[in-house]
């Protein structure tokens, strides 16, 4: 990896938070939730829009931790501005979330 590569990924600020509402959001051209997930105090809450709706209910998505990008500019999707992006795996079945295996803090960096 060469050390400009190196340089723009560490520039990525990956974060640890935890889903506090999921919602319906019937104006996306895809199936998806509006999620509002907690990073911390440091950071707080930030909105986020997600394809995710073949696995997850926005019942089971509640107090669900993930890993997030927070440091994107915002991006508007219809009348919805998603502030950061949540990770997650094309599956051939649907996109599944990436998650922590042990509770971590909300906010905690990824590195």
């Amino acid at each position: 990896m060469t050390l400009e590569l190196f340089e723009r990924f560490m520039s990525l600020d990956f974060r640890i938070g935890t889903i506090i509402r999921a919602s319906d959001f019937p104006e996306a051209r895809k199936p998806a939730w509006k999620l509002e997930v907690d990073f911390g105090s440091n950071i707080g809450v930030l909105k986020s829009s997600a394809q995710i709706t073949e696995h997850y209910t926005s019942a089971n998505l509640i107090g669900k931790q993930v890993i997030g990008l927070v440091n994107l500019p915002p991006k508007q999707i219809g009348s919805f501005q998603s502030q950061c992006l949540i990770l997650g795996v094309y599956a051939e079945d649907g996109v599944v979330l990436l998650t922590t295996d042990k509770p971590c803090k909300n906010g905690d960096k990824i590195g």
